[in-house]
């Protein structure tokens, strides 16, 4: 009976054998003296039938995205044209939608008129719907590329400020450029989503934090280990909370503030060697890997330890002397070209590498697929040409995937799940195309000096670049668009031409490959938060889909009423500045100019790098595993080229507290060391929120606190006090 049992019940075995191993693995023990009964997440949720992805996508969670993708944009909007730095929204948009959903529910419930309940993955549809809407937000670039093509930034350079290189604004070709460019890079990486999910587990800190938050909102109740992980998120995500919202009251001005602690040194501290107190990024260096968190570290010695102050040592020689730190014809170009080479060729080399092995599967696979149509259609051609019943051979939707080695119950439950609702290759692939050839066909109507064959290009090499950015920001939670976007402005600057509007081509094309790249990693991270919460893969796909036709309209117009309401956008030193506005419109004129226009030996370097990036990566992978495992990876390693060590030094914080409490506690660093990474940073996460609504209506903080010198401090004190 036991085994007939078994055989009925495979799941509720696989249960109990793994409650048994995990019991007898940690000998653990309640205050009875009896085994711990140690659940993990998917155990926990084994009663819970997970709907069909149909289901997953209920009028509601739109309605509660829209409206919430509204106030984010806005949120959003104010920020690109005040900072231009943007957080990420991933766990406002699931805490908010969470709280929304819930109170509507609840209502409904004690009215006995609820028909559906709210689920873990009907919670993650609105996170990736409310994302997908704010992020046009960004990657439309209301506060960088399109702001930097019109009349008032064009008259704060000298240069390329003629009417070939500029465009007034209007809200109807800003949606029709949006609708046309924001949907290419979601058909890009859809056929590596296996790849990134499961094949290579990219951790994408920023989903699997926002996955663990709805998980643990919709834990049911009684599970002891549950309530207990939950405990120490929420614990933490207020100590997060409470700590960001202390900070702010000290940032009343730039560098001040606990961010810009010099915990080195002053002279580290202008090299960006300092500690800020990020929760978030401890948290962050708690979910990702050791390896590379420290790949982080040693890029950051490498280039602002190394390699910076000896390129500012021939300031003079290789370069102009007091050229403007954000200058690309000086220190700032090599920083931004170097990185990028460093990132282009780790991303070349997995792409080729992923290439590789994903080809002859999908020669095989379309094969099988034509032998199925062919045996269907004409069964006597079949018949000859010796083809087997097509009834043993299953499209390529059905058979998309190998056979994927799992290490937990967790592990086997998500992949066999996220496997199951595919999404057709040759639908990404064919849809991909169509979207190109409309593009190619609409952007030169929108922008003349953007020819045909520059979109195509684009189109070419987007792929590649969208793998890149996913990939990066799958290790590091980074997404590196705006890099990739420069990157555009250069070489379709420069082939359009300094006579021929290259400057409005070159910050055309940015936009372009920054829409293509950046809705890549958003959907992405969105399928990670779909995998740990058993979300559908076609339901995340369809909610990004709406979202990004939400933020084409939502957008342009939030835009629109900030651009009509305010005289001063753009305007130097005024409220709504838009810095970076001017910094891409110079990078533009810059690129019309070509490589060239680099400093000195700029682009011998990038070639050196490039390929040390690809033989970095080909020693990983010749040398055996046990010590392949302790080398640097160069994309993590490129990273801080860019931005700095500081960020760094926070994620090697957080592994460095991960490791102390396993060599303490192994089984309690395992069971609770994501609670609390997850903790650090939602808390920061949320601050964001309010702070933006702070920002919005004018709150300022109180207090500044600066750190200077010795001598600086004297010049001060004599300055106040003369006498």
């Amino acid at each position: 009976m036991a085994a007939i049992r078994g055989f009925r019940d495979p799941e509720e075995q696989v249960l109990n054998q793994r409650k048994v191993m995990v019991q007898q693995k940690n000998g653990l023990e309640d205050d009875d003296g009896e085994n711990k009964e140690i659940l993990t997440t998917e155990m926990i949720f084994m009663d819970h039938a997970v709907p069909t992805w149909r289901s997953q996508l209920t009028l509601r969670a739109f309605v509660v995205s829209f409206v919430l993708g509204i106030l984010l944009s806005v949120i959003v909007m104010k920020l690109n044209l005040t900072t231009g730095i943007i957080p990420s929204l991933n766990v406002s948009a699931g805490l908010l939608g969470f709280f929304f959903i819930k109170i509507y529910t609840t209502v409904l419930e004690k009215s006995g008129f609820l028909k559906q309940p709210f689920t873990r993955q009907e919670n993650t549809v609105i996170q990736t719907c409310v994302v997908a809407t704010a992020g046009i937000a960004f990657s439309g670039g209301f506060g960088s590329y399109l702001l930097a093509m019109t009349e008032v930034i064009s008259k704060q350079s000298t240069e390329a400020n003629d009417p070939r290189n500029t465009k007034s604004l209007s809200l109807g070709w800003m949606i029709g450029f949006l609708f046309t460019v924001s949907f290419l890079g979601l058909f890009s990486v859809l056929p590596l989503r296996k790849i990134m999910i499961i094949d290579y587990n990219l951790t994408y800190p920023s989903g699997t934090a926002t996955a663990n938050l709805i998980n643990s909102f919709h834990t049911p109740q009684g599970a002891k280990q549950a309530k207990k992980q939950v405990k120490e998120l929420g614990k933490f995500l207020s100590f997060s909370f409470l700590w960001s919202f202390f900070q702010w009251f000290f940032t009343a001005g730039s560098d001040c503030g606990f961010a810009s602690f010099p915990f080195f040194g002053l002279k580290a501290y202008e090299n960006r060697f300092y500690f800020d107190f990020s929760a978030t990024y401890v948290g962050v260096g708690m979910i990702c890997p050791y390896i590379i968190n420290v790949s982080l570290l040693v890029g950051a010695i490498l280039s602002w330890g190394i390699m910076w102050p000896l390129i500012e040592n021939q300031e003079g020689n290789w370069y102009k002397s007091g050229l403007s730190p954000s200058s690309l014809h000086g220190i700032q170009g090599y920083r931004v070209f170097i990185a990028i080479a460093v990132i282009l060729g780790d991303g070349l080399y997995n792409f080729i590498k992923v290439l590789a092995k994903t080809l002859p599967k999908l020669a095989k696979d379309g094969y099988s697929y034509f032998k199925k149509i062919l045996a269907e259609k004409h069964p006597n051609f079949a018949k000859w040409l010796r083809i087997k019943d097509s009834a043993s051979i299953l499209p390529l939707a059905d058979k998309d995937s190998p056979e994927v080695e799992v290490a937990s119950f967790d592990d086997q439950r998500r992949s066999e799940l996220f496997l199951t609702d595919q999404i057709s290759i040759w639908l990404a692939i064919v849809a991909y195309f169509i979207i190109a050839a409309i593009a190619a066909a609409t952007l030169p109507r929108i922008f003349s000096p953007l020819k045909f064959y520059h979109v195509l290009f684009i189109y070419a090499c987007a792929p590649v670049l969208a793998f890149c950015n996913a990939y990066g920001c799958g290790l590091t939670d980074w997404s590196l668009a705006s890099t990739y976007g420069k990157l555009a402005i250069f070489v379709i600057g420069a082939w359009a031409g300094k006579d021929h509007g290259g400057v409005l081509a070159g910050l055309a094309a940015c936009g372009v490959m920054m829409n293509v790249v950046s809705t890549a990693s958003d959907l992405t991270q969105d399928f990670k938060t779909g995998y740990l919460t058993l979300a559908s893969p076609r339901s995340m796909f369809v909610s990004q889909v709406i979202g990004t036709a939400m933020g084409c309209v939502i957008s342009p117009c939030v835009f629109w009423l900030f651009y009509k309401a305010f005289a001063d956008i753009g305007i130097p030193d005024s409220e709504y500045s838009a810095p970076f506005a001017i910094v891409y419109r110079n990078i533009a004129i810059l690129g019309v100019e070509g490589f060239d226009s680099l400093p000195k030996n700029c682009l011998t370097i990038c070639y050196i790098l490039f390929a040390g990036a690809i033989i970095v990566n080909a020693v990983g992978d010749l040398t055996p595993k046990r010590w392949g495992k302790y080398i640097p990876r160069p994309m993590a390693m490129a990273i801080p080229f860019y931005l700095g060590p500081y960020f760094a030094i926070d994620m090697c914080l957080g592994s460095l507290i991960l490791f102390i409490w396993e060599k303490i506690d192994k089984v309690q660093a395992d069971l609770f060391g994501p609670a609390v990474a997850s903790g650090l940073i939602c808390g920061d996460g949320i601050w964001s929120l309010p702070s933006s609504i702070l920002a919005l209506a004018g709150v300022k903080p109180p207090i500044c606190m600066k750190f200077l010198s010795r001598g600086t401090n004297v010049k001060v004190d004599n300055f106040l006090n003369p006498s």
